[in-house]
């Protein structure tokens, strides 16, 4: 091996040390300018006064109270038709929830808001005190008792507690579906309007079925 190996080595490291140092430079500069605080509104996204941010912070609170209840009703009844409706309304408003949030977190805007429900309907809703936050919406003592119930006594609970809250959510996805600027809220506040009134008419026959009524 000659001297001229020997020092060409050590050279031949550094530079290649240098070139992946210059890249790695290169990639920071390249991301940084696209990182932003996730709370930070993008110039396209809709007011924060809007009805696309308003709808999509209240209806995801509505929807959570709606999973909540399929999955009580679920451990409280063997009945295939109510078990297989909660599930439904399980899956169904727990994506759509899970679609509202990723759309809030797109636009920077916060998942939820310090005024009072339902401004951006043009009315705001006073909280009671009872758990129900928006019309339509089960109170705590109500819950307690779905909680407790069993078998029959269980489902229709649950049959009547989820129609008006079917009731009073296609009333706010059609508001919505009105009011909206982006075609994203406008779709999906369509589709529960038709949805939420399909099981409406369903829960309806249910009841008929258990001698009860909404």
């Amino acid at each position: 091996m000659t001297a001229t190996t020997r020092v060409s080595r050590p050279l031949v490291l550094a530079g290649g040390a240098l070139l992946l140092l210059a890249l790695a430079l290169v990639a920071l500069m390249l991301v940084r300018p696209s990182a932003a605080p996730a709370t930070t509104a993008s110039a396209s996204a809709p007011a924060e006064t809007s009805a696309d941010v308003g709808f999509a912070r209240d209806m995801a609170v509505h929807h959570q109270q709606a999973v909540e209840m399929s999955f009580i009703v679920r451990d409280r009844t063997t009945d295939v038709a109510v078990r297989r409706l909660a599930f439904d309304i399980i899956n169904t408003q727990a994506n759509q929830r899970g679609m509202m949030l990723g759309w809030l977190e797109m636009w920077g805007r916060a998942k939820s808001s310090p005024g009072p429900p339902m401004e951006w309907m043009g009315h705001t809703v006073t909280p009671r005190g009872d758990g129900a936050l928006m019309p339509g919406m089960a109170t705590d003592a109500e819950l307690d008792a779905l909680r407790a119930a069993k078998g029959k006594d269980a489902e229709v609970r649950f049959l009547r507690l989820m129609t008006a809250h079917h009731l009073a959510g296609a009333d706010m996805a059609q508001a919505a579906a009105t009011a909206a600027g982006t075609a994203e809220i406008r779709n999906l506040a369509s589709g529960m309007v038709l949805g939420q009134r399909s099981e409406t008419a369903l829960m309806a026959d249910m009841l008929k079925e258990r001698g009860a009524t909404a």
